[in-house]
């Protein structure tokens, strides 16, 4: 794909939606980091409820560890994996109190050196929080990165790596939000909306779905 296609694509996604952000409830980097470590293999909406109920009690690394483990797991028992994800915020809520005076730091490197947190997390948090150009690679920027052609790879770090070096530098700020959002209400996995997509004609994917009522991809 082409530089003049790809800007067309980015152009257009900001056109559709000027203001793009996360659909995780946050109020401050703590919260949106904690969110996030929830967020694996889990719904934006089903952590959104858990971190209602959570954020008023506990929202700052001290508060989660006087909190304890076992209260924690009662707050977040409603989301996979709550016991694991338990354990890696009360470790990562110390390593920020005894390494970063209890905030979140705005270095990848530091950030992938707490409990719970990959390069995906950190790029979230980076992006999301701090305003910086990174993307965060997950199924939905990998499934569009691939079909519509904008950066394929057959790795997830092979995308983001593409994504970066490739996305034009006024949309690089939002180009994470658009992608994600786009995967997940467009351009989705089993039956994608073609027909209502603001990018169609540019993109390359072969089996384009134009019919509504076409049978779902298998």
């Amino acid at each position: 794909m082409n530089g003049a296609k790809r800007h067309e694509i980015f152009r257009r996604l900001r056109e559709n939606n000027p203001a793009p952000t996360t659909e995780l409830n946050y109020d401050s980097p703590f919260e949106l980091l904690v969110a996030v470590v929830l967020s694996a293999q889990a719904t934006d909406v089903g952590v959104n409820k858990a971190t209602a109920r959570l954020f008023p009690v506990a929202n700052t690394p001290q508060a989660i560890l006087a909190l304890g483990e076992e209260k924690l797991r009662e707050y977040i028992k409603t989301i996979g994996l709550y016991q694991t994800k338990a354990r890696n915020v009360i470790g990562l809520c110390a390593a920020l109190i005894e390494r970063h005076g209890g905030e979140v730091p705005r270095s990848r490197e530091a950030l992938e050196a707490l409990p719970g947190v990959g390069r995906k997390t950190a790029n979230v948090v980076l992006n999301t929080a701090f305003g910086e150009p990174t993307i965060a690679v997950d199924t939905h920027i990998f499934r569009v990165a691939n079909r519509t052609g904008l950066a394929p790879g057959k790795t997830v770090r092979a995308v983001e790596d593409k994504l970066v070096k490739f996305t034009p530098a006024e949309f690089a700020r939002d180009a994470h939000h658009w992608l994600i959002l786009h995967g997940r209400y467009v351009c989705k996995a089993r039956k994608p909306e073609c027909a209502r997509c603001v990018i169609v004609d540019l993109c390359e994917f072969r089996q384009k779905v134009l019919d509504t009522s076409a049978a779902p991809l298998v």
